[in-house]
């Protein structure tokens, strides 16, 4: 990986997988530049979505033990499909391609905003999880962590795409 690169983790929610929208999601990721160097299709256990939601993310932490059991009810609905998307600033600029955690608060445009629409208000007066289609982490520190916990090194693959010429473009200083 080039010292300017970034990866970053994108898991696929139950809800996605389930609902076939997956490869067009993907593409949009592929579209911006970002190459895929992992991918796994997977129904992690309790233990494996504690590290990552508490250990790593702090959910239990930061929103409370209820929300962090609705959020792992909703994860064990099915499988997911788990993705390292590598490229300069991946973490931020997939960030800002997904959206806000809230469907109905995350802009047209947005993955959320165009896939999905439930409110916080909605979950919680019902007690269910958020479909909101997909994780992406938080930050760079966060990346790093949760890719070391979802992929062993074996599985992430070092090639160069056709389109890293206009994507990740840098200035050449050769000699005349």
């Amino acid at each position: 990986m080039k010292n300017s690169q970034e990866r970053t983790l994108v898991i696929f929610k139950p809800d996605s997988v389930q609902r076939g929208i997956v490869g067009e999601i993907l593409s949009r990721f592929e579209k911006a530049g970002f190459k895929i160097v992992g991918a796994k299709m997977l129904k992690p256990d309790y233990d494996h979505y504690f590290k990552h939601y508490e250990d790593i993310g702090k959910m239990v932490s930061r929103r409370g033990k209820k929300v962090f059991d609705i959020t792992l009810e909703m994860m064990n609905e099915g499988p997911v499909i788990a993705f390292v998307l590598e490229g300069v600033e991946v973490v931020a600029m997939v960030r800002k391609m997904v959206g806000t955690t809230e469907p109905k608060s995350a802009l047209p445009g947005t993955i959320r905003g165009d896939y999905a629409h439930m409110s916080f208000a909605h979950a919680d007066k019902h007690e269910v999880g958020i479909p909101n289609i997909l994780h992406a982490s938080g930050d760079v520190e966060e990346a790093k962590a949760e890719i070391s916990h979802w992929f062993s090194e074996e599985e992430l693959f070092d090639y160069e795409t056709v389109h890293e010429k206009f994507t990740q473009k840098r200035k050449s200083h050769k000699k005349s």
